[in-house]
C-alpha cells in the first residue's frame, strides 16, 4: 500500500566521503556512467508522508535524527507536498539535515492497492526508464546534484507470482540505467520479505540498485546484525533500515508521526 494508506491504517572505489562528522572508505560501485562520489550518512533517519515545515525541521534537529526522507515525486506519491521546495531544502540543508529522496514509482500488477500507476510486462522496459529520468527530473528541481542517490519506492507484493516479479525486476533495471544515466545513485526501498527480496535474490545482478534500504519491522536499530539477505550484498555503507513503523513523536513543540531508519547510505548532495 502506498505511504499515505500506510499512514492512515552508492564513484570510484575507496573513495573518501563525509559519514556523520568524519570520513569512511566507500566500496565502489559498479558502473559504466561516470558520477560523483556519493555523500554517506551515519546514523538515525526518519520519514513521514509530507515534509514537515522549515520550522518543524529546525526543531527536531536537536542530534537524535540527522537524516529525512522526503518524497520528490512518483505518480503514486501518496501526500501533497506544500513545504518541499528548492528553498525549503536550501534551508533544511543549512541546518544541518541530511536528505534521502524518495520517489514512488509504478507499482506491481499483481499488487492489491489501488495505486493510479501500476506497470505491466508491456510496460516496464518503457515505464521504467521514463519514471527514472522524472525522478532525476524532480530531484535536481529541489537542489539535489548529480551524486546524489534517488531511491524508489517499491511496495509489498506477491513475490511468488513469476510474471509479476519478472515485470518488477524489468521495470527497476530500467529506472536504475535511466537515473545512472543522469549522474545520480539508484536507491531502492523495499521490503525484507517482498520487493527487497525479489532485488536481493535475483538470479541475474545487471543494473540492480547501488543502496538497499530494507523495511524489517523489529525495532532493532542497525544494518548488520539482522541484515536478512547474503551478507556479501550492499556492503560499504550502502544500507538503510526502516525498523520502527508510526512513531508519534514531539520535539521543540512540533508532534509528528515518523517511521524510523537505522542509516549508513548515501544521501543528496545540496548546496
Amino acid at each position: 500500500m502506498s505511504k499515505k494508506r500506510r499512514y492512515i491504517a552508492w564513484a570510484v572505489a575507496a573513495a573518501a566521503v563525509v559519514v556523520g562528522g568524519g570520513v569512511a572508505a566507500v566500496a565502489s560501485m559498479a558502473t559504466t556512467v561516470s558520477r560523483p562520489a556519493p555523500k554517506v550518512y551515519t546514523g538515525r533517519a526518519f520519514d513521514t508522508c509530507t515534509a514537515p515545515s522549515a520550522s518543524a525541521m529546525k526543531a527536531w534537529h536537536n542530534g537524535f535524527y540527522g537524516a529525512a526522507a522526503v518524497y520528490v515525486g512518483g505518480k503514486n506519491r501518496g501526500c501533497a507536498q506544500p513545504n518541499l521546495t528548492a528553498s525549503w531544502v536550501k534551508s533544511v540543508s543549512a541546518t544541518g539535515w541530511k536528505l534521502i529522496p524518495l520517489y514512488v514509482g509504478a507499482q506491481p500488477p499483481c499488487q492489491t492497492s489501488r495505486n493510479p500507476e501500476k506497470l505491466t510486462a508491456s510496460t516496464a522496459a518503457s515505464l521504467g526508464a521514463t519514471d527514472g529520468a522524472d525522478a532525476v527530473a524532480k530531484a535536481s528541481a529541489l537542489g539535489m546534484k548529480a551524486g546524489s542517490p534517488v531511491y524508489l519506492d517499491m511496495e509489498s507484493y506477491d513475490v511468488a507470482n513469476t510474471s509479476c516479479n519478472n515485470a518488477v525486476l524489468t521495470y527497476v533495471r530500467a529506472w536504475d540505467k535511466a537515473v545512472h544515466a543522469k549522474g545520480y545513485w539508484a536507491g531502492f526501498y523495499g521490503f525484507r520479505s517482498s520487493s527487497a527480496k525479489a532485488v536481493a535474490t535475483a538470479t541475474n545482478r545487471t543494473d540492480l540498485p547501488d543502496i538497499l534500504w530494507y523495511a524489517l519491522w523489529d525495532e532493532h536499530k542497525t544494518t548488520t546484525t539482522d541484515w536478512p539477505f547474503s551478507t556479501s550484498l550492499w556492503t560499504g555503507h550502502r544500507r538503510g533500515h526502516q525498523y520502527m513503523v508510526n512513531s508519534k513523536e514531539s520535539r521543540g513543540g512540533y508532534t509528528i508521526t515518523v517511521d524510523r531508519s537505522d542509516w549508513d547510505a548515501p544521501v543528496a548532495i545540496t548546496g
